[in-house]
Protein backbone atom coordinates (compact mmCIF):
# COMPACT_ATOMS: atom_id res chain seq x y z
CA UNK A 1 0.00 0.00 0.00
CA UNK A 2 1.36 3.42 -1.02
CA UNK A 3 4.89 2.19 -1.60
CA UNK A 4 5.26 0.28 1.67
CA UNK A 5 7.30 -2.92 1.29
CA UNK A 6 6.36 -4.56 4.60
CA UNK A 7 2.82 -5.13 5.84
CA UNK A 8 1.96 -4.54 9.48
CA UNK A 9 2.33 -7.68 11.59
CA UNK A 10 -1.01 -9.46 12.05
CA UNK A 11 -0.65 -9.21 15.85
CA UNK A 12 -0.74 -5.42 15.65
CA UNK A 13 -4.51 -5.08 15.25
CA UNK A 14 -5.16 -7.28 18.29
CA UNK A 15 -2.78 -5.19 20.40
CA UNK A 16 -4.33 -1.96 19.13
CA UNK A 17 -7.90 -3.02 19.85
CA UNK A 18 -7.03 -4.52 23.24
CA UNK A 19 -6.54 -1.01 24.65
CA UNK A 20 -8.57 1.52 22.65
CA UNK A 21 -7.80 4.38 25.04
CA UNK A 22 -4.04 3.85 24.65
CA UNK A 23 -4.55 3.67 20.88
CA UNK A 24 -6.46 6.97 20.87
CA UNK A 25 -3.82 8.66 23.03
CA UNK A 26 -1.09 7.48 20.67
CA UNK A 27 -3.16 8.58 17.67
CA UNK A 28 -3.74 12.04 19.15
CA UNK A 29 -0.02 12.47 19.78
CA UNK A 30 0.75 11.38 16.20
CA UNK A 31 -1.72 13.92 14.78
CA UNK A 32 -0.22 16.68 16.91
CA UNK A 33 3.31 15.77 15.81
CA UNK A 34 2.23 15.61 12.17
CA UNK A 35 0.73 19.10 12.39
CA UNK A 36 3.87 20.39 14.10
CA UNK A 37 6.11 18.80 11.48
CA UNK A 38 4.11 20.36 8.65
CA UNK A 39 4.33 23.81 10.21
CA UNK A 40 8.04 23.34 10.91
CA UNK A 41 8.65 22.54 7.23
CA UNK A 42 6.61 25.61 6.23
CA UNK A 43 8.58 27.89 8.53
CA UNK A 44 11.99 26.47 7.58
CA UNK A 45 11.26 26.81 3.86
CA UNK A 46 9.20 29.98 3.83
CA UNK A 47 10.59 31.02 0.45
CA UNK A 48 8.89 28.05 -1.26
CA UNK A 49 5.31 29.14 -1.67
CA UNK A 50 3.92 25.89 -3.04
CA UNK A 51 5.43 23.91 -0.18
CA UNK A 52 4.22 26.39 2.46
CA UNK A 53 0.68 26.34 1.08
CA UNK A 54 0.61 22.53 1.06
CA UNK A 55 2.04 22.28 4.57
CA UNK A 56 -0.53 24.73 5.94
CA UNK A 57 -3.31 22.60 4.46
CA UNK A 58 -1.84 19.41 5.94
CA UNK A 59 -1.35 21.04 9.35
CA UNK A 60 -4.96 22.21 9.36
CA UNK A 61 -6.21 18.71 8.54
CA UNK A 62 -3.98 17.10 11.14
CA UNK A 63 -5.20 19.55 13.79
CA UNK A 64 -8.81 18.75 12.86
CA UNK A 65 -8.00 15.05 13.30
CA UNK A 66 -6.31 15.82 16.62
CA UNK A 67 -9.44 17.63 17.81
CA UNK A 68 -11.64 14.73 16.77
CA UNK A 69 -9.52 12.12 18.55
CA UNK A 70 -9.19 14.33 21.62
CA UNK A 71 -12.99 14.61 21.81
CA UNK A 72 -13.24 10.80 21.81
CA UNK A 73 -10.71 10.66 24.63
CA UNK A 74 -12.59 13.23 26.69
CA UNK A 75 -15.82 11.28 26.14
CA UNK A 76 -14.06 8.23 27.60
CA UNK A 77 -12.78 10.20 30.59
CA UNK A 78 -9.17 9.99 29.43
CA UNK A 79 -6.46 12.63 29.11
CA UNK A 80 -3.53 12.93 26.72
CA UNK A 81 -0.53 13.02 29.01
CA UNK A 82 2.90 13.85 27.62
CA UNK A 83 3.82 12.48 24.19
CA UNK A 84 6.48 9.78 24.29
CA UNK A 85 9.49 9.73 22.02
CA UNK A 86 8.46 8.04 18.77
CA UNK A 87 11.21 5.49 18.10
CA UNK A 88 9.80 4.67 14.67
CA UNK A 89 10.00 8.27 13.46
CA UNK A 90 13.42 8.81 15.05
CA UNK A 91 14.85 5.73 13.31
CA UNK A 92 13.27 6.66 9.99
CA UNK A 93 14.70 10.18 10.13
CA UNK A 94 18.13 8.79 10.97
CA UNK A 95 17.90 6.40 8.00
CA UNK A 96 17.05 9.36 5.73
CA UNK A 97 20.14 11.41 6.47
CA UNK A 98 22.09 12.25 3.37
CA UNK A 99 23.75 15.05 1.39
CA UNK A 100 22.73 18.59 2.21
CA UNK A 101 21.21 19.25 -1.22
CA UNK A 102 18.78 16.36 -0.62
CA UNK A 103 17.84 17.32 2.95
CA UNK A 104 14.41 18.70 2.05
CA UNK A 105 13.68 15.80 -0.29
CA UNK A 106 14.57 13.36 2.49
CA UNK A 107 12.35 15.18 5.00
CA UNK A 108 9.43 15.09 2.59
CA UNK A 109 9.95 11.39 1.83
CA UNK A 110 10.03 10.58 5.54
CA UNK A 111 6.73 12.43 5.85
CA UNK A 112 5.34 10.44 2.94
CA UNK A 113 6.25 7.08 4.49
CA UNK A 114 4.83 8.04 7.88
CA UNK A 115 1.55 8.96 6.18
CA UNK A 116 1.60 5.69 4.20
CA UNK A 117 2.05 3.63 7.37
CA UNK A 118 -0.74 5.54 9.10
CA UNK A 119 -2.99 4.96 6.10
CA UNK A 120 -2.28 1.23 6.15
CA UNK A 121 -3.03 0.96 9.86
CA UNK A 122 -6.15 3.12 9.59
CA UNK A 123 -7.36 0.67 6.94
CA UNK A 124 -6.85 -2.23 9.35
CA UNK A 125 -8.65 -0.34 12.11
CA UNK A 126 -11.52 0.64 9.80
CA UNK A 127 -12.16 -3.03 9.10
CA UNK A 128 -11.76 -4.37 12.65
CA UNK A 129 -12.62 -1.66 15.18
CA UNK A 130 -16.16 -1.35 16.56
CA UNK A 131 -18.18 1.85 16.10
CA UNK A 132 -17.49 4.71 16.35
CA UNK A 133 -13.75 4.00 15.97
CA UNK A 134 -14.03 1.87 12.83
CA UNK A 135 -16.05 4.54 11.02
CA UNK A 136 -13.65 7.29 12.06
CA UNK A 137 -10.62 5.39 10.81
CA UNK A 138 -12.41 4.64 7.56
CA UNK A 139 -12.90 8.37 7.04
CA UNK A 140 -9.36 9.33 8.01
CA UNK A 141 -7.46 6.88 5.83
CA UNK A 142 -8.30 8.79 2.63
CA UNK A 143 -6.78 11.91 4.15
CA UNK A 144 -3.56 10.06 5.00
CA UNK A 145 -3.36 8.71 1.44
CA UNK A 146 -3.74 12.25 0.14
CA UNK A 147 -0.99 13.47 2.43
CA UNK A 148 1.30 10.71 1.17
CA UNK A 149 0.76 11.85 -2.43
CA UNK A 150 1.30 15.49 -1.47
CA UNK A 151 4.62 14.71 0.23
CA UNK A 152 5.85 12.64 -2.72
CA UNK A 153 4.78 15.25 -5.27
CA UNK A 154 6.50 17.97 -3.25
CA UNK A 155 9.67 15.87 -2.97
CA UNK A 156 9.77 15.62 -6.76
CA UNK A 157 9.05 19.33 -7.28
CA UNK A 158 11.37 20.62 -4.56
CA UNK A 159 14.03 18.11 -5.57
CA UNK A 160 14.04 19.60 -9.07
CA UNK A 161 14.47 23.02 -7.47
CA UNK A 162 17.52 21.70 -5.58
CA UNK A 163 19.05 19.82 -8.52
CA UNK A 164 17.76 16.36 -7.54
CA UNK A 165 16.00 14.76 -10.51
CA UNK A 166 12.76 12.81 -10.29
CA UNK A 167 14.38 9.42 -10.92
CA UNK A 168 16.72 10.01 -7.97
CA UNK A 169 13.82 11.08 -5.74
CA UNK A 170 11.81 7.97 -6.60
CA UNK A 171 14.83 5.71 -6.11
CA UNK A 172 15.38 7.35 -2.74
CA UNK A 173 11.74 6.73 -1.83
CA UNK A 174 12.11 3.04 -2.67
CA UNK A 175 15.32 2.77 -0.64
CA UNK A 176 13.73 4.52 2.35
CA UNK A 177 10.68 2.27 2.07
CA UNK A 178 13.01 -0.71 2.42
CA UNK A 179 14.55 0.83 5.53
CA UNK A 180 11.10 1.69 6.88
CA UNK A 181 10.13 -1.96 6.45
CA UNK A 182 13.19 -3.06 8.41
CA UNK A 183 12.28 -0.65 11.21
CA UNK A 184 8.69 -1.91 11.34
CA UNK A 185 9.87 -5.55 11.43
CA UNK A 186 12.35 -4.80 14.21
CA UNK A 187 9.77 -2.98 16.31
CA UNK A 188 7.22 -5.76 15.79
CA UNK A 189 9.76 -8.36 16.91
CA UNK A 190 10.17 -6.51 20.21
CA UNK A 191 6.46 -6.24 20.91
CA UNK A 192 3.22 -6.00 18.96
CA UNK A 193 2.45 -2.49 20.12
CA UNK A 194 -0.86 -0.92 19.20
CA UNK A 195 0.63 2.37 18.04
CA UNK A 196 -0.24 4.16 14.84
CA UNK A 197 3.32 4.06 13.49
CA UNK A 198 6.02 1.70 14.68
Amino acid sequence: MLGLVVATDARWIDAALADPVALLIDHAHCEMKAASNAMSLAVRHGDRTTLVTAMIAIAEEELAHFRRVHELLVARGATLGNPPVDGYVAELRKAAQGPREAALVNSLLVGALIEARSCERFSLLAQAAPPPLGAMYGELLASEAGHYRTFVDLAVAEGAHDGVDEATVRARLRALAEREGEIVRRLASREARGSIHG
